[in-house]
């Protein structure tokens, strides 16, 4: 992908992965969360959104071996957990982030203790993240990304508390929130707790 200054690793995994050229979400949004502000990206479903996720973060971070994550990713589902886990997998791998997925049908217990081991990516679900977290199974204190995938969807599962009240506990992050589409709730949710957000609204699905 022709993106600004992007990490030479990152590129190599892009290209071999047949990802060469940046779409309009990506290459418009791409500096704008490099630079570290708060973003509403609405975009409909086929617009590559979590290709734009997995690139930002693995752009972001680079592996420090430290044993709380430093991006949490909220998903909708255990499906949504896996597809990103394995975009992880390859566009991540020659930049050696540890990254991990929970989701609601797997073992807490397991989870906590994988957790403890250190990861830099936490991907998970709102019910099992928030089930984590009441039980002091991951720390926020070193994120520098906080996203939100399928934001309307969750929002119509009522997850909204759950979300919130992690989003509460970090002191400053990077918050970045994506969504299909713009709803009244998403509005609503996201002036609870962003910080003068930019915002990107692309109106067709591309492949």
């Amino acid at each position: 992908m022709i993106l600004k200054k992007i990490n030479p690793n990152l590129q190599k995994a892009l290209i071999e992965h047949n990802l060469t050229e940046a779409n309009d979400i990506q290459s418009s949004t791409f500096s704008t969360i490099k630079s570290g502000v708060d973003c509403i990206i609405i975009s409909p479903d086929g617009t590559g959104k979590s290709t734009t996720i997995v690139l930002n973060v693995i752009q972001q971070l680079v592996a420090e071996g430290e044993e709380s994550p430093r991006a949490l990713i909220i998903v909708e589902d255990k499906e949504k957990v896996l597809e990103m886990e394995k975009m992880f997998d390859d566009l991540g791998a020659y930049n050696g982030l540890r990254v991990y997925g929970i989701h609601d049908k797997g073992d807490l217990e397991y989870d906590k203790n994988y957790i403890s081991t250190g990861i830099d990516v936490l991907i998970g679900t709102p019910i099992r993240l928030s089930e984590m977290f009441t039980t002091a199974g991951f720390n926020v204190n070193r994120l520098k990304m906080f996203v939100i995938d399928g934001t309307e969807n969750m929002l119509k599962l009522r997850h909204e508390t759950r979300i919130m009240r992690i989003s509460n506990s970090i002191n400053k992050t990077q918050r970045i929130v994506f969504s299909d589409v713009l709803t009244e709730k998403v509005e609503v949710f996201t002036d609870k707790f962003l910080m003068e957000p930019v915002w990107f609204e692309a109106d067709d699905s591309e492949d």
